[in-house]
């Protein structure tokens, strides 16, 4: 009997599994979204935080909810607002009279999958608070640093900025989100199936019709794997010569940083890993370019008045670039 002529080196079935299962739940609730569905994941398996960008009424919060609620692990909400306090986000010490002294009081953050809601309507100080949080996975009040639990993930949405009563994110704080992924409205043969989809639903609830598939252990275990994927050197170099394409172009004012690489090989390994195979080729890279990108460069004063987006100056690059095969 001849032998196969390419075995798997890594057993990803349990995670094609989970993967399966948790988009067809999410499908019984959402119509469409697929790309969301699947960057949501990945950055899940990634070990990144998400940003999700689209105006009200699109199914961001319910979404982040559904993946939060396929988890077993444990989840929070922050409803940004403009009064809101680093101190509301991160906890507070309070004053314990019995014992004499002050004990830290956690805040919501201190969970695994932190759902922010409308990010962008609280003012810049709160938002700072996050950035300790995101990238050490650790907060610091009055000098003492608490860490966070593993898995930890940020999911934040928002609306778009031209909206009233919104605060631009600063560059710092974009730069650590994995994706930025951008819902545009349904089409109408979707929308029609969201109606049917909510009309048979009746008086049962989005939320109960999903269970958890994996647990924190088994996301920690998952992401182990991720790190292991094959990815050659001439993968290695396309990535490194896409994001130092968006320093040296014309239409850009601010480049992405070393963070932008170390971010589209993570995302391109779980991408790979989601499809059932254990080395990542060019076409992973191409899928998660625009969502790792998008909100990392800055356009030229000149571009953004002519309408040109941030997706199009990015598609212009990977178009002028040689992609290896």
């Amino acid at each position: 009997m001849e032998e196969p002529i390419f075995q798997q080196r890594t057993d990803l079935s349990a995670l094609n599994d989970a993967v399966l299962s948790i988009r067809s739940s999410i499908k019984k609730v959402i119509v469409g979204q697929d790309e969301m569905v699947k960057l949501i994941i990945a950055a899940l398996l990634a070990d990144g935080h998400v940003l999700i960008e689209g105006v009200p009424g699109v199914a961001k919060t319910l979404t982040a909810k559904l993946v939060a609620k396929s988890v077993n692990a444990g989840f929070s909400r922050v409803q940004f607002t403009p009064d809101l306090m680093p101190s509301d986000v991160l906890g507070t010490p309070v004053f314990n009279p019995r014992e004499a002294n002050f004990e830290f009081k956690k805040g919501p953050v201190f969970s695994n999958i932190i759902l922010v809601d409308e990010i962008n309507r609280a003012p810049a100080k709160t938002q700072s608070a996050l950035l300790e949080i995101m990238e050490e996975r650790q907060a610091t009040v009055d000098g003492k640093s608490y860490s966070m639990a593993s898995p930890f993930m940020v999911l934040a949405t928002q609306n778009p900025v031209e909206q009233e009563g919104t605060y631009r994110l600063p560059e710092a704080q974009l730069d650590r989100f994995l994706f930025k992924i951008v819902v545009p409205y349904p089409s109408e043969t979707e929308e029609m199936g969201i109606l049917s989809q909510f009309h048979q639903m009746g008086n049962a609830s989005a939320l109960d019709m999903i269970s958890p598939v994996l647990n924190a252990e088994q996301i920690n275990n998952l992401r182990k794997q991720i790190k292991l994927q094959v990815m050659e050197e001439k993968l290695l170099q396309f990535v490194a010569r896409l994001v130092h394409q968006t320093r040296n172009n014309k239409s850009i004012y601010l480049g992405a940083s070393p963070r932008a690489s170390i971010a589209i090989m993570n995302a391109s390994k779980a991408i790979a890993a989601m499809q059932g195979r254990d080395f990542v080729t060019p076409d992973d890279i191409l899928s998660v370019a625009i969502p790792v990108l998008r909100h990392r460069i800055i356009l030229s004063p000149d571009k953004e008045m002519e309408g040109v987006s941030e997706d199009d100056v990015i598609r212009q690059i990977i178009q002028g670039m040689d992609v290896p095969r």
